[in-house]
């Protein structure tokens, strides 16, 4: 049974189409000799007619052009006409990357049905299918990052529904989860017992049973022993060594420094380098000539480690340590964690311990835990 009115056919539409089988999103221009045309977003952002066919094409032309362009109307699609609008290139490049990034999670989220959010079509999306999909993520451990999804999502679909790309914005009215406000603070058995199990995990085969990321353990220490945050361990690059240790490449306003070398620090930069050069000759990537080029931590298949793909890499060693028992689920600790971590265990005073972490006096609250020492009242 048909929903709705049947399309009315045109004055001058072909004889030989069947204008009630007409694929959908397909419409005739009855302007000249005629067209079929497509609706699709313009340069400008707005939505603009383009035609797929004249006069003489069959129904079946018709239907073999949708299919061709089946990915349009999809989340995908929507999403890469939002990167694609000046709107989203007039941001900040910060503001750009952070969109990006909760843009790769969301598309990437799987399905119940085998496939993932990236396919699904845009309109068929209902607020319920967001709320589920954003509870999914906190209950994982994660409700920083879906509370990232949420927002993108709310913005994605309002900007489609101001250009006529979506017919409602399904973000509206989710619930935002509840994103931790403690600091946490890995205890050094919690520490020390992960690391080990990411080290056995990383020596085993990979795609084998047991086994994780090889580089996980490197990216641990190098956070902890430099106290960087997740994405500044990414983009560490051979140029970074220097004779007095590794100079830290910071971000949102926090102070380089250097980063002085000891035998722990030492091994694992060794350590990181060998790595890399195995992934290398593995792939037979072509070897960058500049050191500023040459990322210090890549990934299995040779290209430089994303944000991404080590927020997933981290979140599986997470529960595989949890499931067999190597920490508890209350020690779960993120990457960001090592940072304050690494603060609270630097030697030296709260003014030397600033000069380590970088960060400026109010975030010294944040960063460095430790409990000073004093004399009592005379």
């Amino acid at each position: 049974m048909s929903r709705g009115r049947p399309r009315k056919p045109p004055a001058n539409l072909p004889k030989h189409v069947d204008y009630a089988r007409v694929p959908k999103g397909v419409y005739w221009d009855a302007s000249g000799n005629g067209r079929w045309f497509v609706f699709e977003l313009g340069e400008d952002g707005r939505k603009a007619r383009k035609t797929i066919a004249g006069p003489d094409a069959r129904l079946s032309d018709l239907h073999a052009m949708v299919e061709d362009r089946a990915g349009a109307g999809t989340v995908e699609w929507l999403a890469a006409a939002y990167h694609g609008s000046p709107k989203f290139k007039a941001l900040a490049k910060t503001t750009r990357a952070d969109y990006e990034y909760s843009r790769d999670v969301m598309l990437s989220q799987p399905t119940s049905a085998g496939s993932r959010v990236g396919l699904l079509q845009a309109d068929r999306l209902r607020t319920h299918h967001l709320q589920r999909l954003v509870d999914r993520i906190a209950a994982e451990g994660t409700p920083t990052k879906a509370a990232k999804v949420l927002r993108y999502a709310r913005l994605l679909f309002s900007w489609g529904l101001r250009r006529g790309l979506v017919r409602q914005n399904p973000g509206k009215g989710l619930e935002a989860p509840e994103e931790r406000k403690r600091q946490r603070l890995p205890r050094d058995q919690a520490y020390l017992a992960l690391l080990a199990y990411a080290v056995e995990a990383a020596s085993r085969a990979p795609r084998t049973r047991g086994s994780h990321a090889p580089y996980l353990p490197l990216v641990m220490e190098l956070g902890y022993l430099c106290r960087l945050r997740g994405i500044e361990t990414l983009t560490i690059t051979e140029a970074q060594e220097t004779p007095e240790g590794i100079r830290t490449n910071r971000r949102k306003g926090s102070r380089d420094n250097i980063v002085a070398w000891s035998p722990r620090l030492r091994a694992v930069w060794t350590a990181a380098l060998e790595y890399r050069q195995a992934v290398i000759e593995r792939t037979t990537r072509i070897h960058q000539f500049r050191a500023e080029d040459r990322y210090l931590i890549l990934a299995e298949n040779g290209e430089p480690l994303t944000r991404t793909g080590l927020d997933s890499a981290w979140q599986r060693l997470i529960r595989a340590a949890i499931a067999d028992g190597v920490i508890a689920a209350e020690d779960r600790f993120s990457l960001h964690d090592l940072k304050r971590k690494g603060g609270t265990d630097t030697p030296g005073t709260r003014a030397e311990k600033q000069d380590a972490l970088g960060v400026t006096e109010q975030m010294m609250k944040v960063y460095d835990k430790s409990v000073p020492t004093v004399k009592p009242s005379a």
